[in-house]
């Protein structure tokens, strides 16, 4: 591989930072403030042991306050948690090498959800969004010892239940399972509940908080376009956005190494306030990046170096991939083609739905994204879709998938629900999708924006048109199809944004077989033979699915000894969320095999059976090729112990449905 080495240089923020003991003297340093906490229920006085990242049901569990939330049927009996309010606090002391820079900020890089932030008793902050991250400038409040960090969460249940009365009507939010106050709420939905999770409503510093501090400047964020990419010469253009302190007036030199080489250098402006520099770079001889099955998935190390007075200022580096990526949509003999094309070639997709792999998103490791990846990759998978109500994933998660070559196909976290579209919470979305657009837009792995999962459905097919008032579409549009667009346009134009799943876009009926893509439930919901899937035509199936249990040790884990083991224990039937479930498995069941034995065999059977199912589906879609360009069965994976249409467990054991798709994919 050679770099060209040109006038102008360029490099990717990842938004690593050097540590307080390490930092030069004009360095943006960084001192972590994830130990030493303690919470509380707000109004009580005993204060107990917490741990940052974290929420307060991992707390409650820790400090032996509540038992296991994934045991028998305790799930029914915590629903106070979400309903409580809660307070974290810790003291720290501040080096004076810190509280002598020019700016300090505070920073979280996530609060779930409704939260007040007090420092040294000063309110700093009032959190409203899961999604967002929150930097407050702190330079005045903070001494050497004793200061004391506070955190009230306000239980988002309570908090928001007054605009459900106030409404005069009734936003569907059918897996609430309680109060219907999620679409006030940009906080994950399945927390609430769904028809494969526990209803959990957390609250807690979910992502690690620490101080910044800095002097003249810092860099904000990099976002690298790919201009042309050739053969001999990938030309490339990148935003360099550098923040000025008020008192900044003077020059700094940036340096761009990629893979550890200097490739470039230039002098940049430093004067107050944020300024982006556009700068364009070249690589020769360019190394592709491909989806699993197609190629290799080379990454280039690009480091970003900013300097003042010859010493370090501010560094990040990241990995990007060179790649051209485009959802195709063109007048074909069957309507119009949904296919997304890499590097030039038609691909088809061929994969899962993706949910949050943990009901407490601060147990979720890099081993177990590596697992659960690692499963898609084995299984001959090229593209994962991260489904709307879960959250945008780690860093780890999308390195992942850059290094294993899974497209992403990610929603915006809006799910089978009606959303407001009042000024305040419009304002609220697009910040939390600027957000996410500016971390991640720099994978080559990420495929595709989409707004939401079966909204727009939702409003045609489900019957919300006919008991909603009629307006509420036309919030429906402001959100997804002027808000959200916008946004993308804005901050990734690279990418195609898709406005619902599925739609067809506004040219046709969303589920249409022959414009955009489709969810067919016809086989489970509609209790139609498999052999249904092969009268179905679509140009892309993005969800279909079918149930079954996890395997024995699994189910072990959760039911009680003192249960018989059976489908409609107790503690069985806590773990079947699907009203239906259970009867749907054993109606399919008996159509096709004899009645098992014992319970044991009831759930292998039950695999058995799903996977012929989705096999069924699979190889009809890949048949149809090129008039079907995808096929994303639900699910790849659980948040906890259940019964559910994934095709590996809550530990991450393969149900047969994961072998198959080995052979069908």
């Amino acid at each position: 591989m050679k770099l060209a080495a040109v006038a102008i240089a360029v490099f990717l923020l990842a938004g690593a930072m050097t540590t307080v003991t390490e930092a030069a003297s004009l360095s943006r340093t960084s001192l972590s403030l994830d130990d030493g906490w303690s919470f509380r229920q707000v109004d009580r006085s005993e204060w107990y042991p917490a741990e940052v990242p974290g929420v307060v049901h991992l707390d409650l569990y820790r400090n032996e306050l509540i038992a296991d939330p994934f045991y028998a049927y305790v799930e029914e009996n915590l629903q106070w948690i979400g309903k409580t309010d809660w307070e974290y606090r810790r003291e720290f002391s501040v080096p004076q090498e810190v509280l002598d820079r020019k700016n300090i900020e505070l920073v979280f890089d996530g609060l779930d959800t409704y939260a007040e932030v007090y420092l040294n008793d000063e309110l700093v902050l009032e959190a409203i969004n899961m999604y967002r991250w929150w930097r407050v400038p702190v330079t005045n409040l903070l001494r050497a010892k004793s200061n004391e960090l506070r955190v009230v969460f306000r239980s988002p249940i309570v908090r928001d239940l007054p605009r459900v009365g106030e409404a005069g009507y009734e936003l569907p939010a059918a897996n609430d399972k309680e109060e219907n106050t999620s679409p006030y709420t940009r906080k994950a939905p399945y927390s609430y509940g769904w028809d494969w999770g526990p209803r959990f409503v957390t609250s807690g510093i979910w992502k690690p908080v620490r101080l910044e501090a800095w002097d003249d400047a810092r860099l904000v964020d990099v976002f690298v376009r790919q201009i042309e990419l050739g053969e001999k010469k990938a030309h490339i253009e990148a935003d360099v956005e550098i923040l000025g302190s008020e008192e900044a007036d003077g020059s700094a030199k940036v340096e761009i190494l990629v893979d550890g080489t200097s490739v470039a250098s230039e002098k940049v402006s430093i004067t107050a306030g944020a300024h982006v520099h556009t700068v364009s770079f070249e690589i020769d001889d360019p190394e592709l990046w491909w989806p699993n099955g197609l190629g290799e998935q080379p990454l280039y190390t690009v480091t970003t170096s900013l300097e003042r007075k010859g010493e370090p200022i501010d560094e990040s580096s990241s990995r990007i991939g060179l790649r051209t990526i485009e959802l195709r949509r063109e007048p074909d003999e069957w309507g119009k083609s949904f296919e997304f094309v890499v590097n030039g070639v038609p691909v088809f997709a061929k994969g899962a739905n993706w949910i949050p792999a943990d009901s407490f998103l601060p147990r979720i490791t890099r081993k177990t994204l590596e697992n659960r990846l690692g499963s898609a990759k084995r299984a001959n998978m090229n593209m994962l879709r991260v489904w709307a109500g879960g959250v945008y994933e780690s860093d780890d998660f999308y390195d992942l998938t850059d290094e294993m070559g899974l497209l992403v196909w990610e929603d915006f976290h809006f799910s089978t629900s009606l959303y407001p579209a009042d000024e305040a919470f419009l304002a609220n979305v697009e910040v939390e999708a600027e957000h996410a657009i500016r971390r991640l837009r720099n994978h080559p792995s990420l495929a595709l924006w989409c707004g939401n999962n079966e909204v727009e459905t939702g409003w045609h097919h489900w019957g919300w048109k006919y008991v909603l008032p009629n307006w509420l579409f036309n919030d429906y549009e402001k959100l997804f199809h002027e808000l959200l667009p916008k946004v993308v346009a804005k901050h990734d134009p690279t990418r195609s944004y898709w406005p619902s799943s599925p739609s067809a876009n506004g040219e046709a009926d969303p589920g249409s077989p022959d414009n955009g893509d489709m969810h067919y439930w016809g086989v489970w919901h509609g209790a139609e033979p498999f052999e249904k899937f092969e009268e179905i035509p679509t140009r892309f199936m993005s969800e279909y699915g079918f149930q079954s249990f996890p395997e024995l040790k699994t189910i072990k884990t959760f039911a009680p000894p003192w249960e018989e083991m059976a489908i409609d224990s107790r503690s069985m039937l806590s773990h079947q969320k699907h009203p239906r479930g259970n009867q749907l498995i054993k109606e399919y069941m008996l159509r096709d095999y004899e009645e098992p034995k014992d319970f044991a065999s009831f759930l292998y059977v039950s695999q058995v059976l799903q996977a012929e199912g989705m096999k069924t589906g699979a190889e009809y879609h890949r048949r149809s090729m090129p008039r079907t360009m995808g096929t994303l069965y639900w699910q790849l994976n659980d948040c906890w112990p259940v019964a559910s249409w994934a095709s590996t467990d809550y530990y991450g054991r393969w149900k047969a449905l994961q072998y198959y798709a080995t052979r069908f994919f």
